[in-house]
């Protein structure tokens, strides 16, 4: 009888699928070609639901390509508006370079007025303001003490030039000796002194002007104690008047003793007042470089006074050059420049403008306008405003009804 395989106790398992009977390997085929029909149709399904989701996928980005593209094609075809812009036309002039400087005024001869002696004023005979001469009385301090002495003075020696006279008679009559003659001459010459002592200590209580010029505000008065060295009045010498100022040490070239200068100065609108270098020192100053330049100017109205502050013009030989405003430079780091206007036809055929960036080397400026080195040529409709609006290629449209300044000696000048 053929042997029976018992199933396996205590497991809790189902018995294993394969058997080692024929009925057994039947029984498993049979068993895995059910299975296999019954995957089929879920794996189709899984297909299908991809290829789907794919499909639908794949329309979505078409159709988001084709709204970029569009987009695109329409902001291609988009043209902004022409910008309003005003034009001058670039032109070469004949001017006067200068160099710049910051300056201060001072006196060719300017002292405070004072006394070496103490002492009650007993006259004062200038008024604050006005104008003096040299040796013009100004105060005079009580010296009654000093006059006595010197009238005392005065009476020793008047004395002592008769007994000089006598002795003087004597000696070639042979009646005194030669030593007593000798004695008298000397109490003479020292009697004699004595007065010029007294003269130049009452001369010392007279004090007048040094030298012509305008008297300051008096800041004493009658009857006042003066100590030594107390300040009476300022006394400055104006015309004509120095001035000082700095440039750098790669101006040294440019300047020299007997350039013509010209300043202005705050508070005397209109006025530009003329005069020539004098002196250059003699060393630049070691923490900045600069050298201090002194020019003499002329100031017969008074007009400038000592310690104002001026603007300094040294001029230099004529040039010519190219000239822009101001405001047609576009100011950048990496480098300046304007815009050049040309003609451009539109799409459409009809007549338009376009601006061009040209970057530019600049040299000084003269009131609103600048020089141009390089960049523009004589004849260039340059942009006068309006420069920061624009980029390379836009549209203008010109509108010169208003410009901005473009003077060279604008009225108050430029600061």
């Amino acid at each position: 009888m053929p042997a029976i395989e018992q199933e396996p106790k205590g497991t809790g398992q189902n018995p294993p699928l394969s058997s080692t009977t024929p009925h057994g390997r039947v029984a498993t085929l049979s068993k895995g070609r059910s299975e296999g029909r019954n995957m089929g149709p879920l794996v189709k399904r899984m297909v299908i639901m991809l290829v789907i989701a794919f499909v639908i996928i794949g329309a979505i980005g078409a159709w988001k390509v084709k709204q970029i593209r569009d987009g695109m094609a329409q902001f291609a075809k988009y043209a902004p508006p022409p910008t309003a812009v005003t034009t001058t036309v670039a032109t070469r002039e004949r001017w006067q370079p200068v160099l710049s400087a910051v300056g201060s005024l001072r006196a060719v001869n300017g002292v405070t007025v004072s006394t070496d002696l103490a002492g009650i004023i007993s006259q004062i005979s200038f008024q604050s303001g006005t104008t003096v001469k040299k040796g013009d009385l100004l105060v005079k301090l009580d010296s009654r003490q000093e006059e006595a002495q010197l009238r005392s003075a005065e009476a020793r020696r008047d004395l002592a030039k008769l007994s000089l006279d006598r002795q003087r008679s004597l000696v070639t009559e042979g009646a005194v000796a030669k030593s007593d003659y000798d004695a008298a001459e000397t109490e003479f010459r020292q009697a004699n002194a004595a007065v010029d002592d007294a003269k130049a200590l009452i001369d010392r209580k007279t004090i007048t002007a040094p030298f012509d010029g305008a008297v300051g505000i008096r800041q004493v008065d009658l009857g006042q104690y003066l100590n030594v060295g107390a300040p009476i009045a300022a006394l400055q010498s104006l015309d004509p008047i120095y001035v000082e100022f700095a440039f750098p040490q790669q101006n040294l070239e440019q300047i020299a003793v007997g350039k013509a200068l010209r300043i202005t100065a705050a508070g005397i609108s209109g006025e530009k007042f003329d005069g020539v270098i004098t002196a250059i020192d003699s060393h630049l100053d070691d923490s900045t470089r600069n050298v201090t330049v002194q020019g003499t100017i002329k100031n017969p109205q008074h007009q400038l006074l000592p310690g104002m502050f001026v603007n300094v013009e040294v001029l230099l030989p004529e040039q010519e050059a190219i000239f822009i405003p101001g405001s047609s430079v576009s100011y950048a780091p990496y480098g300046d420049s304007v815009f050049i206007v040309k003609n451009k036809a539109g799409s459409d055929g009809s007549a338009g403008k376009v601006v061009e960036q040209q970057f530019v080397k600049l040299g000084p400026t003269r009131g609103d306008q600048v020089t141009v080195i390089s960049g523009v040529k004589v004849g260039d409709v340059v942009v006068s405003s309006g420069v920061f609006q624009l980029r390379g290629g836009a549209a203008v449209q010109v509108n010169n009804s208003v410009q901005p300044g473009d003077e060279a000696n604008p009225n108050p000048p430029n600061m």
